[in-house]
This record gives C-alpha cells, structure tokens and sequence, in this order.
C-alpha cells in the first residue's frame, strides 16, 4: 500500500541522519589516528618508510572508495572474516580516510620552514622532540582548514555505505521512497539533510582559511 510522506518518515530520515552522524565521528578519529602514522612514515628518515606510505596512500586514492568497501565485506567474507556491515563500512571507510588525511598532513609538515628544523636541531632536540614541540604545532595550524573541509567528504561518502545493508541517511530514504513511491519529495528531503551537515563545516573550513592565511 502506498502511503503519503508523513511526520513519521521524516523522523524516520531523522534517526538514520544519527547513523550517518556517528559512522562519521567514528570514521574520523580512526582515519585520523591512522592517517597521522601514515604522515610520520611519509616524512621519516628512512626512505624504505617514506615509500611504503606512498605506495599505500597511491594504491588507495586510485581505487574507488566502492571497491575498497566491497573488498573490506565481500572480499575478507571469502577467506572466513565475516564482518557485519557496519564494521566493514568503518573499517573500509577508515582506509580511505587516513589515506586522504596522511597526504594532507604530510603537506603541511612539510610546509613548515626548513629553517625551523634546523633551528630546533641547533637546540639539540632530536627527532621526537622537533616534532612535538617545534614542526607540529606549526603544522597544525595549517592543517585546521583543510581537514575540517575533508570532514565533508567523510560525510557525503558515507552514502555508500548503504549498498551493503548500512541503514544510514541515504539508505533510510531508499527505504521510504519504496514505501511511498515519492521519490522526488523523499530525496530533496534527504538533500537538504546532507546540506545542513555539510554547509556548516564548508563554511567553517573558509573561516580557518581566511583566519590562518592558509592560502597563502
């Protein structure tokens, strides 16, 4: 039987925006632990260590994110790891976040001043000890922008999520444009959803920018 959109789909669209909220909280602080490893093992000594990283962050960001999700729920079910798939959208989700997150930051460790290092080395303060108290604070400053704005993407790649079971936001407004056969009221809906998640952080991304000169 078809029905009209009504309060309670909408609060429907509502709960599930929760799942997409919390899968991309959890997305990024797992993608970011990991993605900062990945940042130190692209600006290391060794350059065993700095190839490494760069083979991984490479080999993720020409894979579609689909494919990384597919091989984390299908893929590891083939060799008896049966994963729920929320686990596997984090887990897959995570890949592509770190490898995204390390290559922004590798940059702004990067960007800082060669004359810095230098400057700290003449402290004799050794590797660990530049970095926490000299090159990353400074890098952090310049890291702000471009994070929050990738925080973004964490969002809206979320959706995909959805092809494997995930009832998230745009998985919960397939659910009820099946049921009311109203699919041009349902996902203008769901737009707007994602619109007020996303806008908010575009926004405060170029307010970091402006307010650090990251552009410059």
């Amino acid at each position: 039987m078809i029905s009209d959109f009504s309060w309670d789909n909408l609060q429907f669209l509502l709960e599930a925006t929760r799942w997409t909220i919390g899968l991309s909280l959890l997305v990024f602080i797992t993608g970011g632990i990991a993605g900062f490893a990945v940042a130190l093992l692209r600006t290391a000594r060794s350059p065993f260590l700095r190839f490494i990283s760069a083979l991984y962050i490479q080999l993720v960001q020409g894979t579609p994110v689909l494919i990384v999700l597919f091989l984390t729920y299908y893929g590891l079910a083939l060799f008896g790891y049966k994963l729920s798939p929320i686990v596997a959208a984090g887990a897959a989700m995570t890949i592509f976040a770190s490898a995204y997150l390390g290559e922004i930051w590798r940059g702004c460790i990067e960007g800082v001043q060669r004359q810095q290092w230098e400057a700290s080395a003449a402290l004799a303060l050794n590797r660990y000890q530049q970095l926490r108290y000299v090159i990353l604070p400074q890098a952090l400053r310049h890291s702000l922008p471009p994070t929050v704005g990738f925080m973004v993407q964490i969002i809206k790649n979320t959706s995909i999520t959805s092809i494997i079971g995930v009832v998230e936001l745009t998985r919960a407004g397939q659910l009820v444009s099946n049921a009311t056969f109203l699919p041009f009221i349902v996902f203008p809906v769901v737009a707007l959803i994602y619109f007020a998640m996303c806008y908010p952080l575009s926004r405060y991304s170029h307010s970091l920018e402006r307010k650090f000169h990251a552009h410059r």
